[in-house]
């Protein structure tokens, strides 16, 4: 016969978790990833969709603006590991993004070769990140020397 404790495990139901609503942050994390991917798409030309894809990006991070102060609150409030992760994950698709970018200007020579795409994402991505902590004037030197870094050969002025 089972034992007490064995019968009240088995009638315990494990209760559907449900997925937290996404913070403001992730959501225009999400939305940054497919305005950066459907802007480049219906470029010609893999150097100008990147250098939008770009420009596009260091906007949405440049200065005081909603995303850079919503995603610093949302560090900040992100106490349990699914609303970090889920952070992570906005995050991530913004860099899928830009590394899709990356990859159609690599395959025309438009990006730097050295660097695999996904790298060069990542880096891009840390760098329009810092951008919200620049001086407004410096933002945009930044913003370009982020274009020159990653321009195959060419500088973006």
């Amino acid at each position: 016969m089972p034992s007490k404790r064995s019968r009240r495990a088995r009638r315990r139901r494990p209760r559907p978790s449900v997925a937290p609503r996404p913070t403001p942050a992730e959501r225009r994390l999400l939305d940054l990833a497919r305005a950066l991917a459907e802007r480049a798409r219906p470029m010609a030309d893999p150097r100008e969709a990147w250098l939008a894809t770009l420009g596009g990006l260091a906007a949405a991070h440049a200065g005081d603006g909603p995303l850079p102060s919503e995603i610093r609150e949302a560090e900040r409030r992100a106490r349990d590991k699914t609303r970090r992760l889920a952070l992570a994950w906005a995050r991530e698709q913004v860099r899928l993004a830009l590394a899709e970018v990356l990859e159609r200007a690599a395959g025309a020579g438009a990006v730097r070769a050295d660097v695999a795409p996904d790298v060069l994402a990542w880096l891009v991505l840390a760098g329009a990140e810092a951008l919200s902590r620049e001086a407004p004037e410096a933002a945009a030197d930044h913003a370009r020397a982020l274009a020159d870094f990653t321009l195959a050969g060419a500088r973006s002025r």
